[in-house]
């Protein structure tokens, strides 16, 4: 390899390809490390808060022609099937990450980003810099080294972080369908032992995507098991299922989810997105966040590198605290939330409450919600 980059980004997702953009945009060079190739679904939502658009554009990125779907109501929905409705405060569009990642993908090599379809397998800071070893024994060195590796990886595991020690409960699935369903809602609904999130995507898709205890899971031989004796259970999801056809050859599942608290610098690497914070699915805003999250620290990574942020140690303690600024409550609201629903006695109440008191949805929404995001001038 060539000369060493300005910054190092390991994983290739929604945070990182961002992150990738941004810096490359004002100059920085960026080497971007990513295990899988371009496009490939992921377990996701796949519903974007309309609160990113304003950063996107600013990046140049033009989520228009993907055609993604625009969607303005939510319905959210206990185990027996009981409903409420209420319009999104900022609204938002489904779009998949197959397509998205691909063409934030093009859009970071189209910056002159250096994108590398290999795994790193060790990480040294030595001497104020990183040292960066791949499985195909490439080596580099960077002054700066950000983590976007996602829900859990490899490197986790070698820094030791805490959460990697705890066994994890939940499972995700998700998969693509053909059906009726409506173009501008996004559905969220309970069932035992876990919660789904139901909206369209571009091509007239619908994503389904759950998460579910494990110890509830297990129960059943299989997939198609769960969904057709427990998950139909539920009447929005029975009328759902009954109406759309899978269009994947299995639908794709991630085990041992972690929404424990995660620090966002570890040995001095920067985390983004999902590597720094989980936001429960029901919350349905994680790829918003993993987006705003990539623009934080390349706002400050920018200040650093023009030395009006002095030290690591600065820059550290900057991103951490805006870090918590902006994700924290979101992040404890969505574990608050995940609770309540866990609890059938205590999903009951809310629903009573939300029956009389119908305008506190948007409210409880919008705690998990950020505002758009405003740019640095």
């Amino acid at each position: 390899m060539s000369t060493n980059p300005n910054v190092v980004i390991i994983g290739g997702g929604l945070a990182g390809l961002t992150a990738a953009i941004h810096l490359s945009k004002l100059g920085l060079k960026v080497t971007l490390f990513e295990k899988n190739e371009y496009p490939k679904h992921k377990v996701c939502g796949e519903y974007i808060s309309n609160e990113v658009l304003p950063y996107l554009q600013w990046l140049d990125i033009n989520i228009s022609n993907l055609k993604p779907t625009q969607i303005s109501k939510i319905a959210f929905s206990t185990a027996n099937g009981k409903t409420i409705s209420s319009k999104l405060p900022l609204g938002g569009f489904g779009i998949s990450r197959y397509e998205l990642d691909n063409y934030l993908y093009l859009k970071a090599i189209e910056n002159g980003c250096q994108i590398i379809q290999d795994t790193v397998s060790d990480i040294q800071f030595i001497e104020d810099e990183f040292r960066i070893s791949t499985s195909n024994n490439l080596e580099l060195k960077s002054k700066i080294v950000i983590g976007a590796f996602g829900k859990r990886s490899n490197i986790d595991q070698k820094l030791n972080r805490d959460f990697i020690q705890k066994k994890s409960p939940w499972l995700a699935v998700k998969a693509h369908y053909s059906g009726d369903f409506p173009n501008d809602l996004v559905g969220l609904h309970n069932f035992k032992g876990g919660y789904c999130g139901v909206s369209k995507v571009e091509n007239n898709r619908i994503n389904i995507c759950y998460l579910v205890d494990y110890e509830t899971f297990k129960q059943y031989k299989n997939i198609e098991e769960f969904q057709s004796k427990v998950m139909v259970k539920n009447p929005n999801l029975k009328t759902i299922f009954d109406k759309s056809a899978l269009l994947f050859e299995k639908p794709l599942t991630i085990s041992q989810i972690s929404f424990e608290e995660k620090c966002t610098v570890e040995n001095h690497i920067l985390m983004i997105g999902d590597t720094a914070g989980l936001i429960h699915p029901l919350c349905g805003n994680g790829m918003a966040m993993a987006i705003h999250s990539a623009k934080i620290v390349s706002e400050l990574i920018i200040e650093f590198s023009y030395n009006t942020i002095r030290s690591r140690k600065e820059l550290e303690e900057k991103y951490t605290q805006e870090w918590n600024t902006h994700f924290k409550n979101r992040l404890r609201m969505g574990r608050f939330l995940s609770k309540i629903l866990q609890t059938e006695k205590l999903t009951t109440f809310l629903m009573s409450l939300l029956a009389i008191f119908p305008f506190l949805l948007p409210k409880i929404i919008k705690k998990t919600h950020g505002n758009p995001i405003i740019l640095k001038s």
